[in-house]
């Protein structure tokens, strides 16, 4: 799993196919496509002028990919910053250079030796569970000295990195418990941004003594979207133009869990103009805004000792869009 530090964001060519198209549309990512594929095939579909996704999957993976769309793309990197969740396969007996089914094989036990007992693997769970520091695999697209990590390992060039701090919310077993023994374990993982699923699968092959990859991923949660209300590529292609819109969030969908207050219209009209306005409202570093109307959403903000300060705004067309699409 690619863990990206910024939204990826896509112009489209300014052609009479593409149209302004505002929300948050939930993907499920097929295995074999790289997330920039996927959100060109979506991105398409929907015929939308602007188009980024919130975070990268590596073609191998599969699951959530929140697609944002127009005014969204300014919200992203709430998704970006979210907790992650992830349903992984991990084998032991075998490790690779990449930490995945991918790579070269750099180690292997034999079979019995990749028997992991139900209770040892718990043991080393508890061990990965919390704040812990992660390495990350070098097969990856964080940079060093401007160039991505995978660009020096297929150099041949190993680099010294740096471990990173990042928090295991919870990390358990997934499989039957009538399950006590096996080489191949799947496990439910709940995880911080900046997370490696792959570096988890390579930890714990290190902790149990055997070796282990990650021989499958798919991720099931990007806070605060389910898996369980995405929907597939093959779905989308089936729909008619109406039927895809109606399938994409509210723009405002990345930052829902965010308070929020409703201004009068004057007081809306001048917000929106990016003046700031006198609040009776607790101090918060990020609020959302509404106009008088139902779903006017004009933008987000700061509430700073009685005053709501402007931080992003719609444009009018943009909170137009979103009326309609309400309606």
């Amino acid at each position: 799993m690619l863990a990206a530090t910024e939204p990826v964001i896509v112009a489209a060519p300014r052609e009479r196919r593409w149209r302004p198209v505002h929300g948050v549309l939930l993907l499920d990512k097929p295995i074999g496509l790289s997330s920039q594929t996927a959100l060109q095939r979506a991105r398409r579909l929907l015929r939308a002028e602007k188009a980024g996704h919130t975070g990268t999957l590596d073609p191998l993976a599969t699951g959530l990919l929140p697609l944002c769309f127009g005014a969204a793309t300014k919200f992203s990197q709430a998704v970006l910053d979210a907790d992650k969740g992830y349903r992984a396969t991990v084998q032991f007996g075998v490790a690779t250079d990449s930490g995945d089914a991918e790579g070269q094989v750099v180690s292997q036990v034999d079979a019995g030796a990749a028997q992991v007992p139900r209770d040892v693997l718990r043991r080393a769970l508890e061990r990965l569970t919390g704040d812990i520091d992660q390495v990350p695999p070098m097969h990856s697209a964080l940079k060093r000295d401007g160039r991505p990590l995978y660009a020096y390992a297929r150099a041949g060039v190993a680099l010294d990195l740096p471990p990173r701090r990042v928090r295991i919310h919870a990390l358990d077993i997934a499989d039957p418990q009538d399950q006590e023994v096996s080489d191949r374990w799947t496990l439910d993982v709940h995880c911080s941004k900046g997370t490696y699923v792959r570096s988890l699968a390579r930890d714990l092959g290190l902790a149990i003594g055997c070796g282990a990859h990650l021989a499958g991923l798919r991720r099931t949660a990007a806070a605060p979207f389910s898996l369980a209300d995405a929907v597939t590529l093959e779905a989308l292609e089936a729909l008619d133009d109406d039927e895809r819109a109606a399938c994409l969030l509210p723009v405002e969908a990345p930052i829902a869990a965010w308070p929020s207050v409703r201004l009068p219209q004057a007081e809306a009209q001048r917000f929106a103009q990016g003046l700031r306005r006198r609040l009776a409202h607790p101090d918060t570093a990020q609020v959302r805004v509404y106009g008088p109307r139902d779903r006017e959403f004009l933008g987000v903000g700061r509430v700073l000792a009685g005053e709501l300060v402007p931080t992003r705004l719609l444009s009018p067309d943009e909170v137009e869009y979103a009326l309609a699409a309400a309606a």
